[in-house]
């Protein structure tokens, strides 16, 4: 893996969320909500991010059920890391995104958040705890 930045994304189909983190340090920050209708709005805000931020190396948040196995979201968030990968020409790996959003709602309650105030933030934090999974694992995971 290059030394460089990587941006992480937590997919959904209203928001996505994106968090940004260094190789060399390891540690991830949250960094956006792209909150658009169509698929082209949500790319063109991605891409706007790519050339922003000039990533080595791009992460999905991989959705699963609690006891590993696949279901819908999954697919579409297969879906849309294939997408980044034949638009921007990047590596695109996954991580494991079981809890996240709870861990994420918990970590912005401790902060005094409420839940109204905290969900701009939400979708943020939670491509925060994939990509910071992901720096801390063997970056194996796959989709089924």
């Amino acid at each position: 893996m290059p030394d460089g930045t990587v941006l992480a994304f937590d997919f959904g189909e209203k928001r996505i969320g994106v968090a940004t983190g260094e190789t060399l340090l390891g540690t991830a920050h949250p960094l956006t909500v792209i909150r658009a209708e169509s698929n082209d709005d949500r790319f063109a805000a991605i891409g706007r991010l790519v050339a922003e931020w000039q990533p080595v190396q791009l992460v999905v948040g991989l959705p699963t059920h609690a006891d590993g196995t696949p279901h819908e979201m999954t697919r579409l968030a297969t879906k849309f890391a294939e997408r980044l990968k034949r638009r921007f020409n990047l590596p695109v790996g996954f991580a494991d995104e079981r809890m996240t959003s709870l861990d994420a709602e918990a970590r912005l309650r401790e902060t005094g958040r409420n839940s109204r105030s905290a969900k701009p933030l939400l979708d943020a934090v939670a491509a925060q705890l994939i990509l910071q999974t992901w720096f801390e694992s063997p970056h194996h995971v796959t989709p089924d």
